[in-house]
């Protein structure tokens, strides 16, 4: 069988080299395929530059250019709304449009008529003690100009009262929040005014007083920081000690006593503006800096220590004038509305400080005793006691460099600015007297 099968394989290949196979004259059914050419573009670059196709894109990108650049320009001429400016202390809703929070935040304060693009933004503002006395009014103009205004107040020394009357206005919030505690807001400026100012109150707790003017202002700088907000602290003519410079210049570094029962407050101030600074040189942190004189009207609390409130709450009540030491003593006394100006005019200028802001009219004990007698009850009586321990022998500013730089100076005296703070403490008094609430 072997054999066979090997003689059938070689009759086979033999035929096979005998009859090879004959190449068709007929073409194939399928036509060969022809040889791609080489492409002389790269067929993305190809497909851009059918139909036009790259002209509409760099149209494209022209138009979108355009609009990037010209956005900013636009959103500043843009239609805005619109609010009257009011006095300090007086919100008259009937006037002013309320508007519900914006995802800009933007409003326009205007007085009479406003050229065509010239606007101001509405800010975002935080007042820490926006509920006490200085606080409370300057709330007042910062909702009056078109802002919106967040205060946070422990209510220490400040009083609900003061803020009472902006309650319901979608611009203004209250957050009971004290400030050596961090909190976290967003907003575009900063007025820093929480702590104690009258000597009755700072040394009621005077480590809560230093606590106050160094950790609130660690926390607020912190926040300002964070935000990018612009931080203006209330200091006080009391980092000048008692003087030997009179009247006292922003360049004057004081006559301070580190260890007296003034001292939480006047070496807190004095360690907040060391603060301050630091922040603003190592930090970048944009800050103002006020030092703030002796400064009297509404809303002051009733018996805080200050000379101004002291005798106008004796006189009312029938009761003598106490004047400490001899009565020589001097100060220096402005209206709260003045003060409020000057705070505005600062935080809104591009000069750090410090500026002194108060009324450079100086007067003694003696003689404020006889205007608030001549003023209230020319019958009023004097009551001698012997002197508070560190208490300054003169008190006057030297303001040439807040006129010069901030275009401010004090417009109210003492003899106009005093009756108001007296009908004011008149109703307060007699609502006392009655069981009320209000101190």
């Amino acid at each position: 069988m072997k054999q066979l099968h090997k003689q059938s394989s070689v009759v086979n290949y033999r035929r096979d080299e005998e009859n090879p196979p004959t190449t068709s004259t007929h073409p194939s059914t399928y036509p060969s395929k022809t040889q791609k050419q080489p492409r002389s573009l790269p067929r993305s670059i190809n497909y851009l530059m059918k139909e036009q196709r790259l002209l509409f894109i760099l149209v494209g990108i022209l138009i979108a250019s355009t609009f990037f650049f010209l956005q900013p320009t636009l959103s500043r001429l843009g239609p805005s709304e619109y609010i009257s400016v009011e006095p300090i202390g007086v919100t008259n809703h009937h006037n002013v449009w309320n508007p519900s929070w914006s995802s800009a935040n933007r409003q326009v304060g205007k007085v009479g008529r406003v050229p065509a693009g010239i606007q101001r933004r509405q800010l975002r503002i935080v007042v820490t003690g926006g509920a006490g006395f200085v606080g409370s009014h300057l709330v007042d103009k910062l909702l009056a100009r078109g802002n919106n205004v967040i205060v946070i107040d422990n209510f220490f020394t400040g009083r609900k009262e003061n803020a009472m009357h902006h309650f319901g206005n979608p611009r203004f919030e209250l957050i009971r929040h004290d400030v050596v505690e961090p909190i976290l807001l967003e907003v575009d400026q900063i007025y820093h005014l929480a702590c104690p100012a009258s000597p009755v109150h700072y040394k009621y707790n005077p480590i809560k007083t230093i606590k106050t003017n160094v950790v609130g202002t660690l926390n607020m700088l912190g926040l300002a920081k964070r935000i990018g907000a612009r931080f203006l602290l209330t200091s006080t003519s009391e980092v000048y000690g008692d003087p030997l410079e009179h009247p006292q210049k922003e360049t004057y570094w004081g006559n301070v006593n580190p260890i007296g029962v003034r001292s939480c407050y006047d070496e807190g101030k004095r360690t907040a503006e060391t603060l301050t600074m630091d922040y603003h040189r190592g930090a970048g942190v944009e800050v103002r800096i006020a030092r703030i004189f002796n400064t009297y009207g509404p809303r002051m609390c009733l018996d805080d220590g200050h000379v101004v409130s002291n005798f106008v709450s004796q006189a009312l009540r029938k009761q003598p004038l106490t004047v400490y030491g001899n009565g020589k003593q001097t100060r220096s006394f402005q209206y709260v509305s003045d003060l409020v100006d000057g705070l505005v005019a600062l935080m809104e200028n591009e000069h750090v400080g410090p500026f002194n802001l108060g009324n450079p009219g100086e007067f003694t004990m003696l003689e404020l005793a006889e205007v608030v007698k001549e003023t209230i009850d020319s019958s009023a009586t004097i009551e001698f006691n012997p002197n508070t321990e560190d208490d300054p022998h003169k008190r006057k500013p030297d303001i040439s460099k807040a006129k010069e730089l901030l275009n401010w100076e004090p417009k109210i005296s003492l003899r106009e600015g005093l009756p108001l703070m007296v009908t004011d403490f008149q109703k307060r008094i007699l609502n006392d007297e009655e069981g009320g609430t209000l101190k």
